[in-house]
């Protein structure tokens, strides 16, 4: 790290700091940090740790294990593709190559604009329509690889002829 603290990790520690009668929460403390910050930046892991003490490897364990933390800043739209049982059994990696072929990026990445971050999740329990994408909260139910040249024009707020797709 360079030293420099970067804008709202201080204020993310505030609360999570261990204290006698209790134990650092590393995910809770990540999560806060990355809602102040928009990522938890991987040169920020030994600060973090040092302020939960708790070891440079308990923090980046931590950090790789769950998927909804992020060490690069989301894109302004996240496009979620459900890759849990259901959605994988109707063919959900169909979408999410549909996806990562309109949008020119892989899973994890940002397009160069910063429009859209492209990501997988295991379950978003909308299994009755699977398979199933999210744009940002939004749930879309049944979604086709045909489908998702109208899914990237409506989440960027272009006008879509047809019908809508949510599931609910």
């Amino acid at each position: 790290m360079t030293g420099k603290t970067p804008p709202g990790l201080a204020e993310a520690f505030a609360g999570c700091r261990p204290t006698r009668s209790s134990r650092a929460n590393i995910l809770r403390t990540l999560l806060a940090i990355q809602e102040a910050t928009g990522a938890v930046p991987i040169g920020a892991i030994p600060q973090i740790a040092r302020a939960l003490e708790v070891t440079d490897a308990d923090v980046a364990g931590v950090l790789s294990f769950y998927p909804d933390l992020r060490t690069h800043p989301a894109g302004r739209r996240l496009i979620r593709v459900c890759l849990g049982e259901s959605c994988v059994a109707n063919h959900s990696d169909r979408v999410l190559a549909a996806l990562q072929a309109a949008l020119n990026i892989g899973v994890g990445e940002t397009t160069p604009d910063g429009r859209f971050t492209l990501e997988r999740v295991y379950c978003v329990g909308n299994c009755a329509v699977s398979p199933t994408v999210m744009i940002d909260e939004e749930i879309h139910g049944l979604v086709t690889p045909a489908q998702v040249s109208e899914l990237i024009r409506e989440s960027s707020g272009e006008t879509v002829s047809g019908q809508h797709l949510d599931s609910c």
